[in-house]
Parts: C-alpha cells; sequence; structure tokens
C-alpha cells in the first residue's frame, strides 16, 4: 500500500555531497524519527542513511537479498524489515519473491529519477482522487471578509499521503477522521485523536462549516482544551495546505476601540493626537467627534467603525500599530470551496515534489561519477 508523508525542506547548498543529498531525502520523507540531541555525525552512520547510500541509491541496477542487507549494516532482521516496508510503502522501492525466503529489494526504475518519477505521479494522484472526501462535508459559502490581507507567512509544509483503502462502516465523522489520519491531520501517532469526537476532528469540522475565520480563543470556547494544544492542531492544519491563518479584519474596529479606550486612559488625548496617530491619518472632523466620545466615555465599536468608514484597510491598521493595539490572527480553510483548497495543497506538494525530482537527479549524477 502506498504511504508516504512529506516535509518540505530546502535544497542542500551543495549539488556534490552525497551524504548531504542522502541525508535531505531521508528528511523529506520522514523515513527516521529525530529523537534526542544532534549527533556529529548528523545520522549519516544510521543504518537507513548507510542502507540508501551504499546499497540501493549507490547501486540501483541491482537487487538485493534481504539477508546480506542485514549482515551488512549489523541490524536484525526486524529492524531492518521495518526500514525496507517504509521505503516499499514510499514507492521508491519494490521487492521480488524468488522462493528463496527472501525478499530481494531494489529501486523502481532502475534509477532514483525513475522513482521519484513514480513516487511524484501516484502523490498527485492520491491528492486528485482523496480530496473528494471535502465535498461531502463541506458546509461554508467561501465568502470573503470585507476587508481582506495578506494570509500570514506559511507554515512548512508537511501532508501524508495514503491511497485508499475500504474501511469498516462507521458515521460520517469516524471516516473524517481515518481520511484525515492519512493526510496527516492528526500527527504523526494519532492515538485518542482518531475518535470522532476528538479535538482535532471537532476543530475541522468548524472550519468546514464557518465563514469567519477561527481565532484560538473562540476555538477553545467551542470545543474546550488549552489554547496552546488548539494552537498546535491549528498549526498542524495549516502545514498541510488545507488551512490558512490570516489577520481577522472582521474584528478591526473592535481591536481600534479597545486600543483608543485604553490609550486614552493611561495617556489622555495629546498623546494620542501627537503619538497615536490622530493628527498623522485623521482629518480635523474625525479626530473631534472621537476625542470627545472618548472623554465623556460614551465610544462605542459602532462610532469607530463610522467615523473611520473613509478610511483605508492599511491605514486603520497603521493606526491601530501606532496605538499600541493588536489585530488577532484566525484560522479557516485555504479557499472558497473544496476545489480551491485542492488546488492550494496541490501547488505546494508540486513544489515539494520538484525539489525531488531535482536532488535525484544530482544524485543519480554524484553516483555515476563515483563509481
Amino acid at each position: 500500500m502506498f504511504s508516504v508523508r512529506l516535509v518540505e525542506r530546502p535544497l542542500p547548498s551543495t549539488d556534490r555531497d552525497i551524504d548531504g543529498l542522502v541525508q535531505w531525502m531521508i528528511e523529506t520523507l520522514c523515513l527516521v524519527r529525530k529523537r534526542g540531541d544532534a549527533t556529529a555525525d548528523q545520522g549519516r552512520a544510521g543504518p537507513v542513511h548507510r542502507l540508501l547510500r551504499d546499497h540501493l541509491f549507490g547501486q540501483p541496477s541491482r537487487s538485493w537479498d534481504a539477508q546480506m542487507l542485514a549482515d551488512e549494516l549489523a541490524q536484525q532482521p526486524a529492524a531492518l524489515n521495518h526500514h525496507l516496508s517504509r521505503l516499499v510503502e514510499t514507492g521508491l522501492v519494490g521487492y521480488s519473491n524468488e522462493g528463496k525466503g527472501w525478499r530481494r529489494y531494489y529501486v523502481r526504475g532502475g534509477s532514483l529519477t525513475n522513482a521519484v518519477a513514480y513516487l511524484q505521479q501516484h502523490s498527485s494522484l492520491i491528492v486528485r482522487q482523496r480530496m473528494d472526501v471535502l465535498e461531502a462535508t463541506w458546509d461554508r459559502s467561501g465568502d470573503p471578509l470585507p476587508v481582506e490581507l495578506p494570509q500570514d507567512e506559511s507554515a512548512d509544509f508537511s501532508l501524508g499521503l495514503v491511497e485508499h483503502r475500504p474501511m469498516m462502516d462507521g458515521s460520517e465523522a469516524e471516516r473524517l477522521a481515518h481520511w484525515m489520519n492519512d493526510f496527516g491531520l492528526l500527527g504523526e501517532r494519532p492515538g485518542q485523536e482518531l475518535a470522532a469526537d476528538s479535538l482535532s476532528v471537532c476543530l475541522f469540522t468548524t472550519l468546514l462549516e464557518r465563514n469567519l475565520p477561527l481565532s484560538l480563543d473562540e476555538a477553545a470556547e467551542l470545543h474546550g482544551g488549552q489554547k496552546a494544544r488548539v494552537g498546535r492542531i491549528l498549526d498542524r492544519f495549516r502545514a498541510s495546505g488545507m488551512v490558512e491563518r490570516i489577520p481577522r479584519t472582521d474584528r478591526l474596529n473592535t481591536a481600534l476601540w479597545t486600543a483608543m479606550t485604553t490609550q486614552h486612559q493611561r495617556r489622555g488625548e495629546d498623546w494620542m493626537l501627537k503619538k497615536g496617530g490622530f493628527q498623522r491619518l485623521l482629518n480635523d472632523q474625525q479626530q473631534g467627534a472621537l476625542l470627545k466620545a472618548l472623554a465623556k466615555g460614551s465610544l462605542s465599536v459602532e462610532d469607530v467603525a463610522s467615523h473611520l468608514v473613509n478610511i483605508e484597510a492599511r491605514e486603520q491598521m497603521l493606526l491601530l500599530n501606532l496605538l499600541g493595539g493588536r489585530l488577532p490572527m484566525g484560522y479557516r480553510m485555504a479557499g472558497a470551496n473544496p476545489a480551491a483548497v485542492q488546488r492550494q495543497v496541490q501547488d505546494r506538494l508540486d513544489r515539494v515534489l520538484r525539489r525531488m525530482v531535482r536532488v535525484a537527479g544530482l544524485l543519480d549524477e554524484a553516483f555515476a561519477s563515483s563509481n
């Protein structure tokens, strides 16, 4: 069964360092779980690194007996079988049974470039086939915010890909939970998050139904759980490319009202005029109306909205910054419809796959020149 987890990594800084290129492949494919402190060899003496460098990637035209590999790598057969099974699941490595009790493993297509091409096609096909689950669970109109600002800097891309397989009868929430697990949305070890009523599933369901961005405080209030845990889950969603984090411009007037009332109480009118941005960004009429309402203690969010209606969103953001206020961030699906979300995921996946094609070509060239 095809199963792979891809993590976006910067391209290696050198195109001739075989160890560096092999390590890049290992990290991109998440073939080794990192534990503890970094080591001086940077993992290059590990069994997976040596297996790929000295055998499979280094001699892609050969096939390798599992017992022979276990002896040369000084590994127990059970441990080696785990690593080989992971490689087979990625699609880079295949095996044949010759009736002698041991499998013979080989790089698909006779070269790493051909093997990565297989992985590239299979990964893109799975995204196209399996993203249709969103169609059945999507319940948001996708209407944009009145003021749209660019999304926050995207998180490092991380996506799981598992081919479709039948599952036992279950509720729609249970099917969604297993779908999320296949795409890596529940983490490396999902455990209780696989339950239909887990926090991860509830948060993702809310995002599928909600038009307005979901902030951490709202998510914690809706579903419980600590804000730190909620934030980690939402950032995991964002790393998949399915969810984006954007400024909550729907709360801009509220944030401005909070900043104005706070600074007026602390520092007074003179500070707000000179350092708070009133003289810089507002005309005399707007300044007077806002300061008068602040002095009376009657300023409301609606008053702020009406007085600043002709001010551009970016200038309102600047005013908020000068007043020392902060605009909260919120999470929402990364598209107005399931097709748009699929395009976002596919675009980011393609970027990782193009890098893999590049590194595979460099490795084939480096091994060919070293032999």
